[in-house]
């Protein structure tokens, strides 16, 4: 499972994305900057450091901090487009995000995990994602997009009549690949998932909010901060797995990733409503002076 099932599972995912992207995915993001930069600060600068605060904060075992780090310097996955598209966001933009993200991710994930793995030094014998693991993160990453780009630029029915059964595919297979790595490593889960579960549900919570409120400081639209929250909020702990247990070798660097996984849903649905009744609260204070001033008039 972990030297061909992972790697498999998350290819299709990735191919899955592909399909949905074009080249003027990434073109948008020109006519769109001022959203795209503040949701690439939040995720390339402001969660990794957040994230090594809240590792410090809740002394995780070296191990287990750095498998947390790697989980932050994970991009946005495709089930942001999908939470997204339920509580009203810009879909538009979060593909635009993911797809950007996917292309930084292969170069700063290992500079991320590098660093959290000389600063915590969990393995006396490893040095971290030397340029041959960093050439697989880049082939596990980016050769499946590419992949479904061009699938659907030449076949572009085929592209469309796939995308759907792939999401599906995809889903399903982010479920089994979580609960493969839940159950591998049942033992250790057990044991330490009461100070995973806490630190995840913090994090997840934290992602999310930044997300949401980062570009509402900063005046972007509020279907645009919905994107940027579900985008930052949700990290494709799937990635995280297979780079873990396939690329370094470790099991116990995986856990961090697989609670989050599992936990993540759950926090962000319950996140997605908060967001909507907030909106509506918003949109009917906006429509009570205007009934004011017309009734007085």
């Amino acid at each position: 499972m972990t030297t061909i099932g992972l790697p498999v599972a998350l290819g299709i995912i990735m191919f899955g994305l592909g399909l949905s992207l074009t080249p003027g995915d990434f073109a948008r993001v020109v006519k769109q900057p001022k959203a795209v930069i503040i949701a690439l600060v939040c995720q390339l600068i402001l969660l990794p450091a957040i994230c090594l605060g809240l590792v410090l904060l809740f002394q995780l075992p070296p191990v287990l901090a750095v498998g947390m780090m790697m989980l932050a310097a994970s991009p946005g996955g495709t089930t942001a487009n999908l939470y997204s598209h339920l509580f009203r966001g810009d879909v538009a933009l979060n593909i635009s995000l993911t797809a950007v993200n996917s292309v930084i991710a292969v170069v700063t994930l290992p500079i991320i995990t590098n660093l959290a793995i000389a600063y915590f030094n969990p393995f006396d014998d490893q040095l971290g994602l030397q340029w041959s693991k960093a050439l697989e993160v880049f082939a596990i990453v980016l050769l499946p997009v590419a992949l479904g780009m061009v699938v659907r630029h030449f076949w572009p029915k085929f592209a469309k009549a796939m995308d759907k059964p792939v999401r599906i595919a995809s889903i399903i297979i982010l479920i089994v690949v979580i609960a493969g790595a839940v159950a591998s490593n049942w033992d250790l889960l057990v044991a330490n998932f009461g100070r995973l579960a806490a630190i995840t549900v913090v994090f997840c919570l934290i992602s999310l909010a930044v997300g949401y409120w980062a570009p509402r400081v900063f005046r972007i639209g509020r279907r645009q901060s919905i994107a940027s929250s579900f985008e930052i909020g949700i990290h494709n702990a799937t990635l995280a797995i297979v780079i873990a247990q396939s690329v370094l070798g470790s099991t116990e660097l995986s856990l961090p990733a697989a609670v989050y996984g599992v936990l993540m849903f759950f926090i962000a649905f319950g996140f997605g409503f908060i967001i909507r009744e907030r909106e509506t609260t918003d949109a009917e204070a906006e429509t009570e002076p205007e009934e004011t001033a017309a009734s007085t008039t």
